[in-house]
């Protein structure tokens, strides 16, 4: 296998990168990131100089670069994961999600259709996706591989559309494709932007911790290291056409979370006062919050036999540690934010 995982420099591909190198199927890893604010080479220290590790510093847009990568290293196998990501950011700068997610996306395909059309069945194209795609949950029912799209921010929209890119090229070219969509998840690398990072942060400096709306938007949670197992399944045992939803299990109100991270970082370090809940401040609440997701994750565990292997309290806790651990990783990205 010669695999190429884009945006190997972020969150979820770093992450990924560090679970998949040493696996004896995988020859040569090729990590395909522009580097954005989110992207941190800091990241893959521990893989920088593994003889399977290729880096290429290349924007998803510029489509004779991608070419170049996945003719040039021989790719037989991608693991899509660059995007831009954060809903507030598409809020106020919807350009790079379109430009980003969906041309990228199908600079991608067509660089791989390319490489690959002399055995498009052997090779595989593996888009990992969000659940944000479906929209917004009532107070119940869950997700299905089968519900209908109906995305409600710039970011999601990006998303569906890739999505449906990967599904056309399945059945239009025969590709051998799978798509995930996953729950939110966390972890360590996670870009100080998102809900977890940003409340351990406020915590630290003793600042007020925004909370949008009322607090109870509900998300479905999945530590980083059980999604990047899963992904790994789905890349090698997954069905082609195939679309499996990833979910973590783990329900829990935005409030919730924001005050379980309060008590434990209070646990941890006491010498900061205690009573870390008095931070916690009610924001505006964004425009299309969507209210509730929720992942049926019974297809993925019945083909595969995938589950979670972290408890919510088991991976937060850890994931509170690791930032604590590496205020100097959260300075240094910060800086280049």
């Amino acid at each position: 296998m010669k695999l190429l995982i884009t945006g190997g420099a972020g969150f979820i591909g770093s992450n990924l990168i560090h679970h998949v190198i040493d696996f004896p199927e995988v020859e040569t890893l090729v990590n395909l990131d522009a580097l954005t604010y989110a992207g941190h080479l800091e990241n893959l220290e521990g893989v920088r100089n593994h003889p399977k590790y290729v880096f290429e510093h290349v924007d998803l847009r510029d489509k004779a670069a991608v070419r170049r990568v996945v003719a040039e290293h021989g790719i037989t196998h991608v693991m899509h994961l660059a995007a831009e990501s954060h809903v507030d950011r598409s809020i106020t700068g919807p350009d790079d999600f379109i430009t980003t997610n969906i041309l990228g996306t199908f600079n991608l395909l067509e660089a791989c259709r390319a490489a690959w059309a002399d055995d498009l069945q052997s090779r595989r194209f593996h888009h990992v996706s969000t659940d944000e795609v479906y929209g917004s949950l009532g107070p119940t029912g869950y997700f299905t591989e089968t519900t209908p799209y109906a995305p409600n921010s710039p970011y999601s929209a990006s998303k569906a559309a890739s999505d449906m890119l990967v599904r056309a090229y399945h059945h239009t070219y025969g590709m051998n494709t799978v798509i995930t969509n996953c729950s939110n998840n966390y972890g360590p690398y996670q870009f100080p932007e998102k809900l977890i990072p940003v409340v351990i942060q406020s915590v630290l400096a003793r600042r007020p911790i925004p909370v949008y709306g009322d607090g109870m938007n509900v998300r479905d949670w999945l530590y980083v290291r059980d999604h990047c197992a899963a992904l790994w399944l789905v890349l090698t045992q997954g069905r082609a056409g195939e679309t499996y939803n990833i979910g973590g299990h783990n329900e829990w109100a935005n409030l919730h979370i924001v005050q379980l991270i309060c008590d434990t970082i209070d646990e941890f370090k006491p010498e900061l006062g205690g009573n870390s809940r008095r931070l916690i401040t009610f924001v505006k609440d964004r425009p299309g919050h969507d209210r509730r997701y929720a992942i049926d994750a019974s297809k993925i565990q019945r083909e595969l036999g995938w589950k979670p292997a972290h408890t919510f309290q088991e991976g937060i806790r850890e994931t509170i540690r690791w930032y604590l651990d590496h205020q100097d990783w959260v300075c240094t990205v910060l800086k280049r934010a």
